[in-house]
């Protein structure tokens, strides 16, 4: 549904977005998640033809975003970071006026309207002015305004900015909902939105992609996406000994507990390799008191961490 090949985007010789690529099937959900300034939003304004590309092409649909962009636009709904409004309008009259603008047809027109503000819960807000909202209910009338002609893909920049916790879950839901009927793509910043409502995850730093898969593949295929948590009795010396030279282990961190003496050992361990019972071999052999062993993956938060922070740190090495 969505096939984006080299994207590219250039300003002043500095590239914002640097030969981006991938492919969204239909009815996925795919979480383009970063740090801020890392070409999310960039790479959403490329996509929706709102922003031309220095380089690449962007197909929605099997349309060219450059060279046939009012065919993309018919199929795509937006909302950017600041949702597109008219303060001095009503809810309704304003979700009617961009139904219009997107000719929707005058028989459906109603009925499509009342039905994005039924799924932005919006609806009771439906006759007041929307200079009069709170932010959290401007960001659910952007998001109404994106779905009111019931296109196939949905790019959501930032769709929960500004709610609070309800509202996210409500919103959450939503997009979850809309999975199968609609293609989505979801930029954000906030970790959990992807883990809990996207099929696949995009990272982007600096850029430039730095991962892709679901999030539970990125928590095992990647460097350290398995760690042992062991907890024993003894002294620093005699542990590091027996683990020494280990197969299959990638790290040692060890850190002395208050109380009862024990240390808590926390081991990096390459993907796909169970090192458990060499462990506790290793260090029972070395008469140390082993108290605990258990495996644990990594959460993605710490796999966003040791992305973009190892990336970043690659490129001050080529640069300097």
């Amino acid at each position: 549904m969505i096939e984006v090949e080299s994207l590219t985007k250039v300003f002043r010789e500095n590239p914002a977005v640097d030969h981006v690529s991938f492919h969204v099937g239909k009815g996925e959900i795919l979480g383009f998640l970063g740090p801020n300034g890392a070409g999310k939003t960039t790479t959403m304004r490329m996509l929706t033809g709102y922003l031309p590309a220095t380089a690449g092409t962007v197909r929605i649909g099997g349309y060219d975003v450059q060279k046939q962009s009012m065919e993309v636009r018919k199929r795509i709904g937006y909302l950017p970071e600041v949702p597109p409004l008219y303060s001095d309008m009503t809810v309704e009259a304003y979700l009617d006026f961009v139904a219009r603008i997107k000719r929707v047809p005058s028989a459906e027109r109603a009925e499509r309207v009342a039905r994005s503000m039924e799924l932005a819960h919006v609806g009771d807000r439906r006759r007041e002015l929307v200079h009069r909202l709170s932010r959290g209910y401007r960001q659910r009338v952007g998001l109404a305004q994106a779905l009111v002609h019931d296109p196939d893909v949905l790019i959501l920049d930032e769709p929960t900015a500004g709610l609070d916790p309800k509202q996210i879950i409500e919103v959450r839901r939503l997009i979850k909902s809309l999975a199968g009927a609609h293609t989505i793509i979801l930029s954000t910043h906030i970790l959990p939105e992807v883990g809990m409502t996207c099929d696949r995850v995009l990272i982007i730093n600096h850029g430039k992609i730095v991962a892709e898969d679901t999030p539970e593949h990125l928590t095992t295929q990647l460097r350290g996406g398995e760690r042992l948590r062991v907890l024993v009795r003894g002294e620093e010396a005699p542990l590091r000994e027996a683990l020494a030279g280990l197969e299959g282990l990638q790290e040692v961190a060890v850190t002395p507990l208050r109380e009862g003496g024990a240390l808590s050992v926390a081991l990096g361990v390459e993907p796909e390799r169970d090192v458990r019972g060499k462990v506790a071999a290793r260090i029972v052999g070395k008469g140390l008191e082993l108290l605990e062993l258990r495996s644990e993956r990594m959460s993605l938060e710490e796999i966003f961490l040791q992305l973009t922070t190892e990336e970043a740190e690659d490129g001050a090495r080529s640069s300097g």
